[in-house]
């Protein structure tokens, strides 16, 4: 697949700034603008995290030029910034689309709340769930006698991603576990993908990463066929 044009850049240039607070190094850009393009192969994105891909930087220099240009972000000795006339595109661009409506959505659901409602999908499933067993929020287990963790939830409406991800690391390779990360918003799970390109390579095969709002849906829809549910996981 081609590389994307310095035009397609632009939106997640001030989308990815607004994420981190409004500014950012223009050097951890480059690599942190990778996820916003899933076509990218991976000897593109080997390429680019290693340097040997000069298009993108050009590129992403290029959008940001433009970007510059028309007083949507400030450029200063590689330090990137967005301006309030950048502050309000991005705002008025995700008005009424999913960030926006999931930010609002999610504002009635708590961490206790949500640990329930893994629970209830557990049970719907056919597992034994079970809330803030050992260290980790959410665990179903085949039976409750079984000591086998079928799958562990760690849900993080805030504090530190790096222990939620070294916890289900541990949960993983004690047992295979399979193992979720369930954040407060859209937004916030595009920036725990980012990190986990980063720093948790090795979980991106194995962890499944969901919004409080995805969780809410999937629990609303196995709900209203739960009745049925039993016809098809029976042996």
């Amino acid at each position: 697949m081609p590389l994307p044009l310095s035009p397609n850049i632009e939106t997640p240039i001030l989308q990815e700034l607004s994420a981190v607070g409004g500014t950012d190094d223009v050097r951890f850009l480059y690599e942190r603008l990778i996820s916003y393009f899933p076509s990218l192969s991976d000897a593109d994105i080997s390429a680019i995290k290693s340097g040997e891909q000069r298009y993108w930087k050009k590129a992403v220099q290029k959008a940001g030029k433009i970007l510059d240009e028309n007083n949507l972000i400030v450029r200063d000795r590689g330090i990137w910034a967005l301006t309030e006339k950048g502050k309000r595109t991005v705002e008025a661009e995700t008005e009424g689309i999913i960030f926006a409506k999931t930010e609002i959505e999610q504002e009635s659901l708590s961490h206790k709340q949500i640990q329930e409602i893994l629970v209830n999908i557990g049970e719907i499933l056919g597992f034994y769930g079970e809330t803030e067993f050992q260290y980790y929020d959410v665990v179903w287990r085949e039976t409750p006698k079984n000591q086998r963790l079928s799958h562990v939830f760690e849900v993080q409406s805030k504090g530190n991603l790096d222990s939620a991800f070294a916890k289900l690391k541990r949960a993983h390779d004690a047992q295979r576990s399979k193992i979720f990360l369930i954040l407060a918003s859209e937004r916030d799970t595009n920036r725990a993908q980012q990190s986990l390109t980063r720093e948790f390579r090795e979980l991106e095969n194995i962890l499944t990463i969901l919004s409080f709002v995805e969780v809410r849906k999937i629990h609303e829809n196995l709900s209203s066929i739960a009745h049925l549910l039993p016809n098809f996981l029976r042996a």
